[in-house]
C-alpha cells in the first residue's frame, strides 16, 4: 500500500497562539515534495480520491434505497435526496483540507477533540457500532450482487425457483386476501375497524396451507445468489489483499462509468415511452419541499431519511475520504510545514486539486442518483412495485423495461453488477484501512508513521468480507441491512461536521483559511446534517418501538 502519510502528528498540539499544527518527527520531513499542477488538465490527472468516493457513495444507497424511496414517495422528495448528495461536499472539503495540512487520518482528527474520553474519545466507539453496522451492510450488498448473477448466470436455478414460487403465491394470496375482506364487510366490518394487517394476513396463509416461500425454508436453504454472494465475498480477498491504489482507482472508475451511462441513458429514453414519461409536473412536486402524502408518508419519509445518510458522501465516506487524499499523496506532496511561502503554495495548490477532485465526484454521484431516484418514481411508484427481500434485484429490474424490453436483464444485471461490486470493493478497501487506523489508535494512541500498520490493512482485508459473507448467510433481508445503516450513519452525520467546524476555526492556518462564502456554505452543510441526524435518530427510534 502507498504511504497515506509521512508524519506521525499524533501529539502536534498547536503552540499556544498558533493556529498551526508542528511536525513531531524529525526525520520525516520533506521528502517526497512535488508542485501542484497549474492547469485543469494536468489536475484530471492528480484526481483520483473522490472517484472511489463516488464508486463506493454511488452503490447501495443509489440502486437499492433511493429507488425504493422513489417507489414509496414518488416525485416528493427528490429534493431530499438532492440535499443529501449537495449539503456534505463542504464538510468533505474541510476534513480533506484538515488531512492534507496536518497529515493526520480522520479517526486521529476525531480522537484529538475535546470531551469525555473512555481511553480513546467517546465518538469513536460510536464509531465502532456504527462501523459494524456497516460491516453487515456491506452483507447486503453482497446478496444484491449474488441475486444480480443469479439471474444471469444460474448455477442450478434454485433462486429463479424460489422467486417463482415467491410471485404465484403472492397472485394466490391476492385473491384469498380479497376474499377475506369480502367476507369481513359482509359481516359488519367497516374500513376503520377491519382486523390488523397481520391478523389478515395470517388468516390468508392459513387458507392457502402454507406460508410464503422464502429463503430458509426446505430447498431455499441455500440458494444460488447465495452461492454467487460465497464467491463473491471469497473471490475479493485476493484482490483486497494484493490491490493497491491505482488498481482501485481503475476498477472503480471504469464499474461508475458503466452503470453512470446506462441508468442516465434510461431516464433520457424513458421520455419517449408515453405511459412512462416525465412530466415538468413530476419535477416541480419533487421539487416542492414537500412530505409525501396518504397513511405511508412515514413509511416513505424514514426510508428517506436512512438513504440521507447513506446517498452522496455518507458518513463512512466522509471519514474514508482524508485517508484516500493522504494515500494518493496531496500531504506527502506539500510537505511538513516550515512557515514559508513555499509550503502554503504547495499547499494551496494541492488543496486546490483535493476540492476539485471532491466537487467532481460530487456531480458524478448527484447526477446517477437523481437518475436513480427518477426511475424509482417513475416506474416502481406506478407500478406499485417495493424492491425488498429475494425480489429486490427482480422488482429492480423493472425499472428498465420500458426501455429495454426483452433486453432488460442485459442491461440492468450488467449496471447492477457494476453499481453493487463497485460498492463492495471500495468501501471493502477504505474500511481495512480505516480499521487498521483504529487499532492503532486504541492501542498506541497514535497512528501509524507510514499511515495504518500493513498488517491490520491486511488481516481486515481478510476478515471484513467473510464478516459481510456470515451476515449475508444469517440475515438474509439486503434492504433492511442498507437501511440500518443508513440510520446508524445519519446520526454520525452532525459529530463529522463539529468536527470539520472545530478544526476550521482553531486549527486552521491562517494562510489556508477559505473566505465568507465558504464558511457560510459549510455552516448551512453542518446545519442539514445536525437536522437530518436528529430526524434519522428520531425515525429510526420510531420505527424500533414500533416493532
Amino acid at each position: 500500500m502507498g504511504k497515506m502519510a509521512d508524519r506521525n502528528l499524533d501529539d502536534c498540539r498547536p503552540i499556544p497562539g498558533n493556529s498551526r499544527p508542528l511536525d513531531p518527527s524529525g526525520e520525516q520531513t520533506d521528502e517526497g515534495i512535488q508542485l501542484p499542477p497549474r492547469h485543469f488538465l494536468e489536475m484530471l490527472l492528480r484526481m483520483g480520491p473522490g472517484m472511489i468516493i463516488a464508486a463506493a457513495v454511488v452503490g447501495s444507497g443509489e440502486l437499492i434505497l433511493t429507488p425504493r424511496t422513489g417507489a414509496e414517495a414518488g416525485f416528493t422528495l427528490l429534493w431530499l435526496i438532492i440535499l443529501g448528495c449537495v449539503s456534505k461536499v463542504f464538510v468533505q472539503v474541510e476534513l480533506g483540507r484538515y488531512a492534507i495540512q496536518s497529515g493526520q487520518t480522520t479517526l486521529l482528527a476525531i480522537n484529538r477533540l475535546p470531551g469525555p474520553r473512555f481511553r480513546v474519545h467517546w465518538m469513536l466507539w460510536y464509531w465502532v457500532i456504527m462501523f459494524v453496522v456497516s460491516l453487515a451492510q456491506l452483507g447486503g450488498i453482497a446478496h444484491g450482487v449474488g441475486q444480480a448473477l443469479a439471474l444471469a448466470f444460474p448455477i442450478n436455478g434454485s433462486f429463479t425457483r424460489l422467486l417463482e414460487a415467491q410471485e404465484q403465491w403472492d397472485a394466490e394470496a391476492a385473491r384469498v386476501r380479497q376474499e377475506v375482506l369480502d367476507e369481513l364487510r359482509r359481516t359488519g366490518h367497516v374500513e376503520e375497524k377491519l382486523p390488523p394487517r397481520s391478523e389478515i394476513e395470517t388468516r390468508v396463509c392459513q387458507r392457502l396451507g402454507r406460508p410464503r416461500p422464502n429463503y430458509g425454508v426446505g430447498a431455499s436453504w441455500l440458494t444460488d445468489d447465495l452461492l454467487w454472494a460465497v464467491v463473491i465475498c471469497l473471490g475479493s480477498i485476493p484482490l483486497l489483499t494484493c490491490g493497491r491504489y491505482r488498481l482501485i482507482q481503475w476498477v472503480c472508475t471504469i464499474l461508475v462509468a458503466i452503470f453512470t451511462l446506462v441508468t442516465v441513458f434510461c431516464v433520457v429514453a424513458l421520455q419517449f415511452q408515453p405511459d412512462w414519461a416525465i412530466t415538468w409536473h413530476d419535477l416541480a412536486s419533487g421539487l416542492s419541499f414537500q412530505l409525501p402524502p396518504g397513511a405511508n408518508r412515514w413509511a416513505a419519509l424514514g426510508t428517506a431519511l436512512a438513504t440521507f445518510g447513506i446517498i452522496g458522501m455518507g458518513t463512512n465516506e466522509l471519514i474514508t475520504y482524508p485517508y484516500w487524499c493522504l494515500e494518493k499523496g496531496y500531504g506527502r506532496y506539500t510537505g511538513r510545514y516550515d512557515g514559508s511561502s513555499a509550503w502554503v503554495s504547495r499547499a494551496l495548490g494541492w488543496m486546490r486539486v483535493m476540492r476539485a477532485d471532491a466537487f467532481l465526484s460530487m456531480v458524478i454521484y448527484t447526477f446517477a442518483t437523481g437518475a436513480f431516484y427518477i426511475l424509482g418514481a417513475a416506474i416502481l411508484h406506478r407500478a406499485n412495485l417495493i424492491p425488498s427481500g429475494a425480489q429486490m434485484i427482480a422488482h429492480l429490474s423493472e425499472m428498465y423495461v420500458p426501455v429495454f424490453g426483452s433486453w432488460t436483464k442485459l442491461f440492468f444485471l450488467t449496471g447492477a453488477f457494476a453499481v453493487l461490486y463497485s460498492t463492495f470493493f471500495s468501501a471493502m478497501a477504505g474500511h481495512s484501512r480505516v480499521a487498521a487506523d483504529a487499532v492503532a489508535i486504541v492501542v498506541t494512541g497514535k497512528s501509524g508513521e507510514q499511515g495504518p500498520p500493513q498488517r491490520w490493512v491486511t488481516a481486515f482485508a481478510i476478515g471484513f468480507p467473510v464478516f459481510a459473507l456470515l451476515t449475508c448467510l444469517w440475515y438474509r433481508e439486503p434492504v433492511g441491512l442498507i437501511v440500518a445503516s443508513g440510520f446508524m450513519q445519519a446520526i454520525m452525520l452532525p459529530m463529522l461536521a463539529g468536527t470539520a467546524l472545530y478544526y476550521r476555526y482553531r486549527e486552521c492556518s491562517p494562510a489556508l483559511r477559505p473566505g465568507l462564502l465558504w464558511d457560510i456554505c459549510l455552516w448551512i452543510s453542518a446545519t442539514a446534517l445536525l437536522i437530518a441526524g436528529i430526524a434519522g435518530a428520531w425515525m429510526g427510534l420510531r420505527q424500533l418501538l414500533a416493532g
